[in-house]
């Protein structure tokens, strides 16, 4: 067990937190705050507590240098909108310098500045010492709370945890909770849905999973590489030449496991990439060759469906088709559907998945959605996740 903001006495001290405002832009508009709001528990909980916050975030890629369209300022407005009280925002080029230093040391109990951009300095990315050490002189105890970059070590989510001590927010909390119950404790039966395109990114965390599902669903771009390995024509669709070999292999190692492996058994097939291409439905054994799969069909769906319906803990990650387009939603629009009716522990694995069931206002039916595409897949694969690992145990 990973210790808690809970298990601090927060009276007189000063947290240096690390959240995830990576939030998409129109100028200096937030144009989807949720990761704002997936950090408001533990903000609110640290200053309800006695203590005072200098948050810290990445945005965007700027490489290194201070870039104004990369300035974590309309964050700084957002949060005091949501958090009914002024979040200062105290920018600096270099992220951290005396100025910044003296608002840090300023700070009242009860009150959160934000700095700037972590990643305007390319030490972050490197995990430099010297960068840590400066963010980690802002404050007397470490939160890590950006499930979204734990899978990275940097300075600002495991470099800084060398110099003051290291607690987590409820954010991570939840998604140890959710994310390693769903893994090692599961209910049984336990199905997990992989879907996206390429078979080489998902090979790990597949292979890990057959050593604690019971069911994998394999759907969306990288079923048609599952299909070639197995003699079939699929057409002009999508093909991860690179998997080939490994989607053998993983079929075989499925039957020596006993899990059940289920590939489609129809797909929707158009003539171009597009919403408004001609399309018709094609068992997996007639997909034309000059036509390529875009989403899962009926028959599938209700083979899908009916397994997930059993299931008593689900894992989703990748959707069944090219569900940006309503023409091809309809796979992964259903089962999301599906596990939001169903009695089971449903974990939706960040990323795609996520953005799916947001599209179909299904979230809220969710048990857990992840909030970290990359580091949902690293910990499926049974990786110890760095920004994790820095964590102090209980």
């Amino acid at each position: 067990m990973k210790k808690t903001i809970r298990d601090i006495d927060w009276a007189g001290k000063r947290a240096v937190m690390r959240a995830d405002f990576n939030v998409p832009l129109d100028g200096d508009v937030i144009t989807d705050d949720i990761r704002i709001k997936a950090a408001l528990p533990s903000i609110e909980y640290l200053l309800d507590h006695g203590a005072s916050i200098v948050l810290m975030s990445h945005l965007g890629r700027p490489k290194g240098e201070a870039k104004p369209e990369f300035s974590l300022a309309p964050v700084a407005k957002r949060l005091s909108e949501l958090l009914g009280k002024e979040v200062k925002f105290v920018p600096s080029d270099v992220v951290v310098d005396d100025n910044v230093r003296k608002a840090a040391a300023d700070l009242k109990a009860g009150e959160a500045m934000l700095i700037e951009n972590v990643r305007y300095r390319a030490e972050e990315t490197k995990n430099d010492p010297g960068f840590a050490k400066d963010l980690a002189s802002l404050g007397d105890i470490f939160v890590q709370d950006a499930f979204g970059t734990a899978h990275r070590a940097h300075s600002s989510t495991t470099g800084i945890a060398d110099y003051i001590p290291a607690v987590s927010g409820f954010l991570i909390e939840k998604e140890l909770k959710f994310l390693g119950e769903a893994v090692n404790n599961p209910k049984r039966p336990f199905a997990a849905v992989m879907g996206g395109a390429k078979v080489k990114d998902k090979i790990p965390v597949i292979t890990n999973l057959l050593d604690k599902v019971d069911i994998l669903i394999v759907g969306g771009g990288m079923a048609y590489t599952f299909f070639k390995s197995q003699g079939y024509s699929i057409g002009t669709s999508l093909l991860d030449e690179e998997g080939l070999d490994l989607a053998a292999d993983i079929l075989k190692l499925a039957a020596e496991k006993g899990v059940k492996f289920m590939l489609p058994v129809d797909v929707v097939c158009a003539d171009e990439f597009a919403n408004d291409s001609p399309h018709d439905t094609y068992d997996i054994d007639e997909i034309p060759d000059n036509r390529m799969g875009l989403d899962i069909g009926e028959e599938t769906i209700k083979l899908f469906t009916d397994a997930l319906k059993a299931s008593k803990t689900v894992v989703w990650n990748g959707p069944m088709g090219v569900f940006e387009m309503d023409n091809f939603a309809v796979g992964t629009k259903a089962i999301a559907e599906c596990l939001a009716e169903i009695d089971a522990t449903t974990v939706i694995g960040g990323g795609d998945s996520a953005a799916a069931v947001a599209k179909f206002g299904l979230a809220d039916k969710m048990t857990h959605i992840s909030t970290g595409g990359g580091a949902s897949l690293e910990f499926l694969e049974g990786i110890e996740l760095p920004g994790i690992a820095i964590i102090e145990d209980k």
